[in-house]
């Protein structure tokens, strides 16, 4: 049953929002008219799996999951919740449950890792990036990078470095077309990028006249060039770092991310009646 089916009856509410989808064979996936419940949330259903996920990903059915947004245990933190494991193992660890991830994960769909390099004797561990390349080797598609900007960093000294201010949000895909919903998380422009391309635009009417590419170069003199020719003014696309304060720790659980890291995601790279899943449940805040 998907999320439709179980608002029948429910009262409905008409909430436009501009469509988009760089794949056009799924942008009949997003619908004009969203129901929602009288508080402006669409009504979801939500099933946990207690146990292992090492040992229960495969009650899962092959392809059935559109989107995985995920925070597993860093490598030797918080061994008082997970137990901890070492840096040197951790990709040996992780890859018996990216392999069932990849298996569950549709063609289409998409996996987000929020994960974080460890110090170590006064430098980064490179456990991240080796799980990378290692993801790479499994089949994944290592297609972006997000940053997640932590507007609240806790505080502290080090003698090797500064304040740790950000962690990765990898994407993985399992081929190149996956489904993504750009018009989704579009924002409106700042001033300054109102400002600069109404500038633009308003050389490249003179330019254009005179047969040019609709370009706008650099005044920097880089060398490099925008096309301003179509850019909107209403709306754009956010850039890939999402800023967000950390959430208060938790008495039950030690590691909570922000609602806003799921929310983002499930925006851009799910329409309605879509699974999500969180094989590392945490404290629920994919849910």
């Amino acid at each position: 049953m998907d999320a439709f089916e179980q608002l029948r009856g429910a009262k409905t509410y008409d909430v436009t929002y501009r469509r988009h989808n760089m794949f056009d064979e799924f942008a009949d996936r997003r619908q004009e008219v969203r129901l929602l419940t009288p508080n402006g949330v669409l009504k979801t259903s939500t099933q946990i799996i207690e146990g292992d996920c090492r040992e229960r990903l495969g009650e899962l059915a092959n392809d059935s999951v559109d989107l995985i947004v995920t925070s597993p245990p860093y490598a030797d933190q918080r061994q008082a919740t997970y137990g901890g494991i070492k840096a040197d193992k951790y990709v040996e660890w992780f890859l018996p449950i990216s392999g069932e991830l990849l298996r569950v994960l549709k063609p289409t769909g998409t996996f987000i890792l929020n994960i974080k390099e460890k110090s170590e004797d006064g430098e980064r561990h490179t456990y991240v990036i080796d799980l990378i390349k290692a993801l790479r080797e499994q089949g994944w598609r290592w297609t972006e990078e997000f940053i997640w900007r932590k507007t609240s960093a806790i505080p502290g000294k080090w003698r090797t470095r500064l304040r740790d201010g950000w962690e990765r949000l990898l994407q993985f895909n399992k081929t190149f077309h996956f489904a993504m919903y750009q018009e989704a998380v579009m924002r409106p422009p700042t001033e300054s990028t109102i400002l600069r391309a109404k500038r633009a635009q308003t050389l490249l009417k003179f330019r254009v006249h005179k047969g040019s590419s609709g370009k706008h170069h650099s005044s920097t003199g880089s060398g490099f060039t925008r096309n301003y020719a179509n850019q909107s003014l209403e709306w754009v696309l956010p850039d890939n770092v999402l800023e967000l304060s950390t959430e208060p720790v938790s008495q039950k659980h030690s590691a909570v991310f922000p609602k806003g890291i799921p929310e983002f995601f499930i925006n851009l790279f799910t329409a309605e009646g879509d699974t999500v899943l969180d094989p590392f449940l945490g404290s629920g805040t994919t849910g």
